[in-house]
């Protein structure tokens, strides 16, 4: 079967920049999908993007779709003959449908059925099927019209090549008729480019000052602006999102240092960086010691003849957002940051449950509990809580929403507050994502565990729960947070003891009178999202939550514990006895308590054994999870001879009862730290 490589480019007005890998990725894997339905084999497959182009390249793409046999299932054969083997109208009616007669039919099988050999297209008349079916699944929110067309895409389009070997597709897609021709650079070559075969598509459009690659386009951006900002004796920072976009947004990338004035450096370089990374898509430069340089690089979607020109518009332009941080900053600086707590009066944190300074004065008292309980700074925790979010209604974070936390720290500073407290109003906040730094202070961690549980029992206390995909609040990442602070800084808090302060701040506030349970449960159901990421098993997960412990730090000890007994090779069996010893011991009468082990009516040796094993582990308790385990797996030989030489529902009571102590006493061990029953 002859092949032909097969490019398709769209062309469109320039796409969205955020959106572009996303589209160009969706659109491959859609047309790979069409070809892997019309069964039609094909080598590698190329993925490209530019500002106004989407496109794919399928090298070795079958030229003919195989003959196949297509078979079609009909009436059960008893259904569709009567006792005579006549056929009946069920038979009668599937021969027709199928334009054959009965005879025709294959009754080898279990059902009628008709066989037929279906001869396979060319993939040339399958091909605009498949591109056309890709494009329509893109991932796209809100498509558009243009002009008088009734056609709707993300962006206008403006021109399709389909090219299968050196022959162009014939259709129409998206109000374009397929043919050789593309367009090259808007400005340094407007003309049409023609493709003269896939193959050799990068390098015609580079011809034209277009490189389609979006991958090789991002090298040179990231290689040319580390290149220029070492020359500048610096550093740059190059966010793996903004590269993205920088590289979403040119065809021919020339990367270009500009400078803005040193005054702007007295303005807190988080809110520079913001602005000039977010606004102006901008590569800013560090110092040797992570200070900003009044530098920054941008990137340029043309080749000037007078870069000059490029560099004195990009900083004429980012003067003005620096002026407006400037201002911003001067501005705030000139009341003290408690005093934007009588405006977050008015600002509310939840219809519910009130103000944000309500929450403020609730997250107060909750860090300084935690702060009493891990023997630091009360009154550091409560001032820290009490200003935790006062720079929300700063003119600066008005503008600059992701500096929240970062300026109350420098107005804090401003201020004259303790450095722990400034510290702690940005560590609130922490850990931000998952790998994020986790607060560095005592008072940061109360602040942030505090923050976090008022949140979760106060939103769990009025009845809102995540659903599916949707939360609002984000309840889940505040729970996640939460565990991985007091585990990671290894905190001795307990849940249950947070989640009855936290219900108590609130009050009369909370309708949900199982508040406090709904967030333990809650809670619980982070550990498996979060602890699967650390590679610990959900079997693992559940066999610590079997036996309920409120402390995250034990949990997460006694998980860690569990996952080294599973890998010794006695684990299964005695996860395997472990289980059976629940179910014999939940067979018995759960009212009437099991008497203390009589060492008297031990009758049998391989009791007597196990009873020995079992003191001698008990004076075990003081040593850590692991040790314990490791020692329980010793039990392992003793406890499968008494399950072999043993009966226990004997029918004396005395006799019985005494075998089920044991058995309790050997169950308990175990449940001390986990119910390893769960393992199996």
């Amino acid at each position: 079967m002859s092949n032909a490589d097969f490019l398709v480019e769209l062309g469109t007005e320039e796409l969205p920049p955020k959106a572009l890998k996303k589209l160009a990725q969706s659109f491959s894997d859609g047309i790979v999908k069409g070809l892997e339905a019309a069964g039609l084999p094909h080598g590698e497959v190329k993925t490209y993007a530019a500002p106004r182009r989407l496109a794919v390249l399928v090298k070795a793409l079958a030229k003919q779709q195989p003959d196949r046999v297509q078979n079609i299932d009909g009436p059960p054969l008893q259904a569709a003959f009567d006792a005579d083997g006549n056929p009946t109208k069920a038979a009668l009616g599937f021969a027709k449908k199928n334009g054959v007669s009965v005879e025709d039919l294959d009754r080898s099988g279990p059902k009628l059925r008709f066989v037929q050999e279906v001869k396979g297209n060319p993939a040339e008349q399958l091909l605009p099927e498949i591109v056309a079916q890709s494009l329509n699944d893109l991932p796209i929110p809100k498509r558009m019209r243009w002009g008088a067309s009734r056609v709707e895409f993300v962006r206008p389009t403006q021109w399709l090549v389909m090219l299968l070997g050196d022959q162009v597709v014939e259709c129409n897609i998206l109000a374009q008729t397929a043919g050789h021709e593309s367009k090259g650079h808007r400005f340094h070559h407007p003309e049409k480019v023609r493709i003269s075969a896939p193959a050799n598509y990068l390098e015609d459009l580079r011809a034209a000052w277009v490189i389609a690659d979006f991958a090789e386009r991002r090298e040179i951006i990231k290689s040319k602006v580390h290149e220029l900002a070492a020359k500048e004796n610096g550093s740059a920072i190059v966010p793996e999102d903004l590269l993205d976009e920088v590289t979403a947004l040119v065809e021919w990338p020339v990367p270009l240092v500009c400078s803005f004035e040193e005054r702007f450096l007295e303005v807190p370089q988080e809110a520079l960086i913001s602005t000039m990374q977010d606004n102006q898509k901008y590569f800013c430069l560090l110092d040797s010691d992570g200070k900003l340089l009044p530098r920054f690089i941008t990137v340029a979607n043309l080749e000037s003849t007078n870069p000059e020109f490029i560099v004195e518009g990009n900083e004429k332009v980012v003067r003005p957002r620096l002026n407006d941080a400037e201002f911003f900053f001067n501005q705030d600086k000139k009341n003290k940051l408690e005093s934007h707590n009588e405006r977050l009066k008015n600002v509310v944190f939840q219809n519910e449950l009130g103000s944000v300074y309500d929450k403020a004065e609730r997250v107060s008292k909750l860090a300084g509990y935690i702060a009493k309980t891990l023997g630091a700074d009360v009154v550091m925790a409560e001032r820290a809580g009490l200003l935790s979010k006062c720079d929300l209604s700063t003119e600066m974070v008005g503008e600059f929403p992701e500096l929240q936390g970062i300026m109350g720290t420098y107005y804090a500073r401003h201020d004259g507050e303790a450095n722990e407290v400034a510290l702690a109003l940005n560590e609130q906040y922490q850990p931000r994502f998952s790998g994020d730094e986790l607060p560095s202070t005592a008072t940061g961690q109360a602040v942030a565990i505090a923050d976090k549980v008022d949140t979760l029992v106060g939103i769990l206390g009025i009845g809102k729960h995540p659903t599916g995909d949707k939360d609002p609040f984000a309840l889940r990442r505040a729970a996640l947070g939460a565990l991985r602070i007091i585990v990671g800084k290894e905190l001795a808090l307990d849940l249950l003891e947070l989640g009855k302060q936290a219900a108590a701040l609130y009050g009369s506030k909370l309708t949900n009178e199982n508040a406090v349970a709904d967030f333990m449960a809650f809670m619980n159901g982070r550990y498996q999202t979060w602890f699967v990421e650390e590679g610990i098993s959900v079997d693992i997960v559940k066999a610590v939550l079997a036996v309920n412990p409120t402390q995250p730090l034990d949990f997460y000890q006694r998980a860690k514990a569990v996952q080294a007994f599973k890998q010794l090779p006695q684990a299964e069996a005695l996860a395997a006895a472990n289980k059976r010893v629940g179910n014999i011991l939940s067979k018995r009468d759960q009212n009437a308590a099991l008497p203390p082990l009589n060492e008297s009516l031990l009758q049998d040796s391989e009791e007597q054994t196990l009873a020995s094993a079992i003191a001698l582990h008990q004076s075990d308790s003081k040593m850590d999870y692991p040790s314990r385990l490791e020692s329980l797996a010793a039990l392992r030989e003793p406890v499968d001879a008494f399950f072999d030489k043993v009966m226990v529902n004997v029918d004396d009571d005395a006799l019985r009862n005494n075998r089920l102590s044991l058995l309790s006493q050997l169950h308990q061990l175990f449940l001390d730290i986990a119910d390893i029953a769960e393992l199996q």
